[in-house]
């Protein structure tokens, strides 16, 4: 099977205003879209579209049957799949919003963090999406805010790259108009290098603002992949408990030592109409904005 494990090495470096960096490990699981339904058969300890200790709900990633919070696309990007289509369908009625086809055959292998004992939470989520023939066309790049907002960020065949050693990488530079971190305004753009997954793991996501860089992510692949069996999964529960609670916990943690170190933070709502193209707005977002109040009498 295509499915398999990956443990990681995650780091992010604050380089402007104020250095700042931290670092984790995890493991993300890797699934083949085309293999759910065999994975659910085989697999005791990892669950799909059930309740177990940890589990995977194609239901909790690209809504894209649902509308755009402030579009800059034409309409149709609002309605792009039904509502309870497969997530493989989803993923390529997304990419076809851009006039993107891999063809009859394609594979999407999506890399993620499971939901544990039912929570769910991911920063990003990953799609690689390949032709019949296993050559990489396109990746997409899921990000989530604690919002519970999330925004797919496009990598199609154009952005397509070859690094030093002859691999292919996705590499993009796009405006984010999302609202990510208190810590990081919305105007900045982000800077995607991301390559498909194979024996190694190497994915880089920074944060520009112009020409400076203010944050680097990386996620670096510790070692080769394992496959995915109950056995890799049971060692990686027990090594990287409640990984998912771990994520949001080291998120709100780090958070509190960046506003201890008084970097500069942004309200959601400060630049609300600058949010665009994301799915399941807060409510800063789509509440009417507050009416002047009246004038008094002298």
């Amino acid at each position: 099977m295509f499915s398999r494990l990956y443990e990681c090495h995650v780091l992010h470096a604050r380089l402007h205003p104020k250095a700042h960096r931290f670092a984790y490990r995890l493991f993300f699981l890797a699934l083949d879209l085309d293999e759910l339904a065999a994975l659910g058969s085989r697999l005791r300890l990892l669950r799909i579209d059930r309740p177990g200790l940890l589990s995977f709900h194609q239901s909790d990633y690209l809504p894209t049957h649902q509308p755009l919070h402030n579009p800059s696309a034409p309409a149709a990007i609002n309605a792009a799949a039904a509502p309870l289509a497969p997530l493989k369908d989803r993923v390529l009625a997304r990419l076809s919003v851009d006039g993107l086809d891999p063809g009859p055959g394609a594979r999407v292998l999506l890399l993620t963090l499971p939901r544990v004992l039912g929570y769910q939470f991911n920063p990003v989520s990953f799609y690689f999406i390949a032709t019949a023939d296993g050559r990489p066309f396109a990746a997409i790049a899921e990000v989530t805010n604690t919002f519970r907002e999330t925004k797919p960020y496009v990598l199609g065949p154009a952005t397509r790259e070859t690094n030093a050693a002859g691999e292919v990488v996705f590499h993009r530079r796009v405006a984010k108009h999302f609202y990510v971190s208190p810590f990081a305004d919305v105007d900045l753009a982000f800077d995607f290098r991301l390559q498909p997954p194979g024996e190694r793991l190497v994915f880089q996501i920074d944060d520009y603002a112009g020409d400076r860089r203010d944050l680097l992510s990386t996620v670096t692949g510790l070692g080769p992949p394992r496959p995915l069996r109950d056995r890799a999964l049971a060692w990686f529960s027990l090594k990287y408990p409640l990984v998912t609670l771990k994520v949001i916990g080291a998120i709100h943690w780090e958070a509190l030592r960046l506003y201890l170190k008084r970097v500069p933070w942004f309200a959601k709502a400060a630049r609300a109409t600058d949010q665009r193209d994301l799915y399941h707005p807060h409510a800063s977002l789509t509440r009417p904005p507050a009416k002047p109040a009246a004038p008094t009498a002298p």
